[in-house]
């Protein structure tokens, strides 16, 4: 689908995804199947980027392009590819704010899959991913792709700022995520990460990082279970999430191979070797955020759940 077809607009959907799965800070994600952002891209003759609609966001969002995840990422694909015309922008939020789950990086995800059909020469999922950096530092502050990376090519992948690595899982494994219906503000959550770090923490993360990769591509529960446990980030952030500590426990009790902070939170993922295991689980992680006074959503996909499609 490119321009030669004559095509002026395209649409494109972009899965929600669960970020530095604890071990992987600003690293490792992997995509989450049945909840997304949608992003309608049009072509137009003015070259510049302009914002029509946001729908489906409980806050306002900004409509001002350079502000806007979505809009920041086609801007600067425009700008070096020194392209003559404009893009246009719908964006359909199907994600929660503030949730964990990748949202600001959805929409910016969809709007660069969308657009790119749209070029006359498109470009690969790997060299969109440059672009999608630029609108994720909008929302975040920093350049870190470990939303984006899953989301452009779909299951587990480690994200670098030069690039993607999938990374292959069994097929049995399933993730389980839990949202509970409150906020947490990504620039918030990485505030608490502010302080002294010892290096005695680095070398532990550094083990469980590997321990996890190893498992991944030996298909070894039992290795990935050793080094599933965040000892760097969720000691500093566990407190800001209200009933975490026993949505946590009860995934574990449930038998997952780990569990920990979804992205920035509040939302909670847990591995499981089995779909049965981790639906079996659900119920008692969303009762736990009950009991802390907090409604959930919860999903249940496989790891190597699919990336952004256009539709």
């Amino acid at each position: 689908m490119s321009q030669r077809s004559g095509l002026r607009q395209a649409r494109a959907f972009a899965p929600a995804s669960v970020a530095n799965v604890a071990v992987g800070f600003d690293l490792l994600g992997y995509a989450v199947a049945g909840v997304g952002d949608t992003v309608t891209v049009r072509r137009i003759d003015v070259p510049e980027v302009r914002i029509a609609a946001i729908r489906g966001a409980a806050v306002a969002l900004p409509h001002e392009a350079g502000s806007n995840t979505a809009g920041a990422a086609l801007i600067a694909l425009r700008e070096a590819l020194q392209l003559p015309f404009g893009f246009e922008i719908e964006i359909d939020k199907g994600i929660p704010l503030s949730s964990g789950m990748g949202g600001s990086a959805a929409s910016c995800v969809a709007a660069l899959v969308a657009a790119n059909a749209l070029l006359d020469e498109p470009l690969s999922r790997e060299q969109l991913y440059v672009y999608s950096l630029e609108g994720e530092a909008v929302a975040s502050g920093s350049r870190h792709g470990d939303n984006l990376g899953p989301m452009f090519l779909g299951g587990l992948v480690l994200s670098t700022l030069e690039r993607l690595v999938p990374v292959p899982v069994p097929v049995t494994w399933h993730s389980l995520l839990v949202h509970p219906d409150a906020l947490l503000e990504t620039r918030r959550a990485r505030a608490a990460l502010q302080g002294a770090y010892e290096l005695k923490e680095f070398v532990a993360q550094s083990t469980n990082l590997a321990l996890v990769l190893a498992g991944c591509h030996a298909g070894d529960a039992g290795l990935v279970r050793a080094g599933l446990a965040d000892v760097l980030i969720e000691p500093r952030r566990a407190s800001l999430i209200v009933g975490f500590d026993a949505a946590k426990q009860a995934a574990l009790d449930a038998g997952a191979m780990g569990a920990s902070i979804s992205g920035a939170g509040p939302s909670i993922f847990a591995w499981f070797e089995t779909r049965e295991a981790a639906e079996a689980a659900a119920q008692n992680v969303q009762v736990a955020f009950a009991s802390a006074g907090f409604d959930s959503q919860a999903w249940v996909t496989p790891l190597n759940s699919p990336g952004a499609s256009l539709l």
